[in-house]
C-alpha cells in the first residue's frame, strides 16, 4: 500500500478553502469575488477525492466478494 506522497499536496486542498473563507470574512462588498474561485477550486478537489476513493474502495469489495464466491466452488 502506498503511503502518502507528500503531506504538504495532502492538506493543500483544505487549506485553500480555510484561505477562500477568511477571504470571504475579511473582505467588503465587491472584494469578496475574489475569493470565491479558490474556494470552488478546493471544493472540487476535496470532493473529486471523496468520489474516487469511493469508487476504488468499492471496486477493491466487489473483487474480494467475486474471490470469495469463486473460492466457494
Amino acid at each position: 500500500m502506498n503511503r502518502l506522497g507528500n503531506p504538504l499536496i495532502s492538506i493543500s486542498a483544505p487549506l485553500l478553502i480555510l484561505l477562500a473563507t477568511l477571504g470571504l470574512v475579511h473582505r467588503e462588498g465587491k472584494d469578496k469575488i475574489q475569493a470565491i474561485p479558490a474556494l470552488v477550486v478546493g471544493s472540487g478537489l476535496v470532493l473529486t477525492g471523496a468520489v474516487r476513493r469511493f469508487r476504488r474502495r468499492r471496486m477493491l469489495f466487489l473483487e474480494i466478494k467475486k474471490d470469495m464466491n469463486d473460492q466457494d466452488y
